[in-house]
């Protein structure tokens, strides 16, 4: 159910397009990422703030894209969101102590700090190619292609991505007591 509500927009966006075109699947997208804020904090109290980073970026170039009749406004949307979450993961790897990746991973999976910061600068280079893949096919395809793309290609993308992920963190799990053995006992504050 999280995934579908998490790609909620994406898949009405998709559905409308087919039956009405780009500008009537912009304005589904931007409704429904604004019922997606609403819902969650309905249903959690909660809104994850990649809901408000795409949420933003949608109203915001949905809007220039329906104002100035200029589909390209929503076609950088992804290759914008993509390259955000490049930058935020660059900066994790500079800023506090864990770098990203290791800070919404860690409670599933143990491994060494250097693997934690190799995965993080792979997220990097995902999400700056996944902009650059996006763009490109926004310029050299069709306006379709560039839909079934953005719904097809960067979630498949994504999901091979987190698959290959998966598969090297587990090269590197450890047990508990290897764990404790590098990083030290865990910190009072920090639950176990």
């Amino acid at each position: 159910m999280k995934f579908l509500f998490d790609f909620f927009p994406i898949l009405l966006f998709f559905g409308a397009y087919h039956l009405e075109g780009i500008y009537v699947a912009t304005a589904v997208a931007m409704v429904a990422s604004v019922v997606q804020i609403a819902a969650g904090w309905l249903m959690w109290r909660k809104v994850e703030r990649m809901h408000w980073v795409s949420a933003g970026l949608i109203v915001v170039f949905g809007g220039m894209t329906l104002i100035l009749h200029n589909p390209l406004f929503i076609m950088w949307k992804p290759t914008i969101l993509n390259w955000l979450f490049a930058l935020v993961f660059l900066g994790s790897a500079f800023i506090g102590k864990k770098p990203l990746v290791q800070r919404m991973m860690e409670h599933i999976i143990q491994v060494p700090r250097a693997i934690w910061h190799r995965v993080n600068w792979a997220w990097v280079g995902f999400f700056v190619l996944s902009g650059v893949a996006n763009i490109l096919v926004a310029y050299q395809f069709s306006e379709e292609f560039w839909v079934n793309f953005k719904l097809f290609g960067l979630m498949g993308m994504t999901f091979v991505f987190m698959i290959l992920q998966g598969l090297y963190l587990g090269l590197y799990a450890e047990r508990p007591a290897e764990v404790e053995a590098e990083t030290g006992p865990p910190d009072r504050d920090e639950r176990p």
